[in-house]
């Protein structure tokens, strides 16, 4: 329950949840942190707060630091109740703080909280001077909420940006060269393509503010903090929010009597014969955040269910809204699947992979069992298109 110094009387006093692993519909398999950072200085302040139930833990780790009661700010840099949802609670311990906010934190923080919290709004480019140091907040709507913003402290070169650059991670390390790469650029990739993938081009202005600063530490707000890692985690993001994707595909489908399965299984080997990288994904045994997250990567996007009702198997249907939703961009996309009779499912799936403004491939509709023969020149025509 200690708290973590991370530079010279600023300490990381955050909650890590264990336990975590469904977030916003998305699979947490890690847990994860919620991260809160104490600035000793004249005027002491603490950016963000953790959710609720973790309230606790963080008043742990400030109190082995300082009397809570002597906070003077808590930055809200997101109204989101993962990072606000503590501030009630604190604020009986430190009744003469004032909370610091965005103008849309303001509307934000009174709408979940009410009305009478002492509340400081702040301007793109403001400055607060706490002693010795200064914090100067940026504006960041919409990545992801439009009250979002960061704090930034200059003289420690220390950017606080609240969820840009998170992970879902829960762990007893707290940098990023503590913890491996590897681990932690899948779970930023999936953080990315779960939550901030909409907003691509907010996230480029973003990126161009980070790029005019001086930064050696960058702590978000889930997660490892970065250090050593800065210049990777920025150029990952640049591309993320370009849409920059590799070759590779990805076969995404539910099956009934596995006639819709023996189709992806086809279009799985004609991306594979064409040189280009695929994963079959069957929605009954991966999770669509998983499969968002290979998404991320991907040129190619292929998705089968048969009909059923006149219309997808729930899993199919689910799986689109929830991408559709996250509005991934420049992707080549094929609606495939097999019938009985109807057939609607696989025009079900072109049309909304075509509403996705995708470059849409020619569709493919088997009716029963295809036959070993029909799958043959279905691949065939496939890779004839792929070349």
């Amino acid at each position: 329950m200690n708290p973590v110094e991370i530079k010279k009387d600023i300490y990381w006093v955050g909650g890590i949840d264990w336990d975590l692993r469904n977030f916003h519909g998305y699979s947490t398999e890690r847990g994860s942190t919620y991260n809160a950072y104490l600035i000793v200085d004249d005027h002491i302040t603490l950016v963000d707060t953790v959710k609720h139930y973790l309230f606790d833990e963080m008043l742990e780790r400030i109190c082995k630091v300082i009397d809570p009661a002597k906070i003077k700010y808590i930055i809200s840099n997101h109204v989101e109740m993962d990072h606000s949802g503590s501030i009630p609670f604190l604020l009986e311990r430190c009744p003469g703080a004032t909370v610091i906010t965005s103008p849309n934190g303001e509307k934000g923080l009174k709408m979940h909280y009410g009305p009478n919290m002492p509340l400081k709004v702040v301007n793109n480019g403001d400055e607060l001077k706490i002693g010795k140091r200064s914090l100067k907040f940026v504006l960041m709507p919409m990545v992801h909420w439009p009250d979002s913003m960061a704090t930034y402290i200059p003289e420690e070169k220390i950017l606080l940006p609240n969820d840009a650059f998170g992970q879902h991670i829960a762990s007893s390390e707290r940098f990023d060269d503590e913890f491996p790469w590897e681990i932690l650029k899948h779970e930023a990739a999936k953080y990315y393509a779960n939550i901030v993938l909409p907003y691509g081009r907010q996230v480029n202005k973003a990126l161009e503010a980070v790029k005019a600063i001086p930064v050696d530490i960058i702590g978000p707000s889930h997660g490892l903090i970065l250090r050593s890692k800065i210049s990777d985690m920025i150029k990952l993001y640049g591309d993320w929010a370009n849409n920059v994707t590799a070759r590779k595909a990805i076969v995404v489908y539910d099956t009934m009597w596995n006639s819709t399965k023996k189709i992806a299984l086809a279009i799985h080997e004609a991306f594979l014969d064409s040189g280009i990288n695929a994963r079959l994904l069957n929605l009954e045994t991966n999770h669509i955040s998983d499969i968002m997250t290979e998404m991320l990567y991907a040129e190619y996007i292929a998705v089968g269910s048969p009909t059923l009702n006149n219309g997808l198997l729930p899993a199919v249907s689910a799986f689109l809204t929830y991408m559709k939703g996250l509005a991934p961009k420049n992707r080549k996309a094929l609606a495939f699947g097999s019938y009985g009779w109807g057939g609607q499912s696989v025009d079900e799936i072109d049309k909304v992979l075509n509403d996705c403004g995708f470059q849409m491939l020619d569709k493919i509709k088997l009716q029963y069992v295809p036959l070993e023969g029909v799958l043959n020149d279905m691949k065939n025509k496939l890779k004839e298109v792929l070349k």
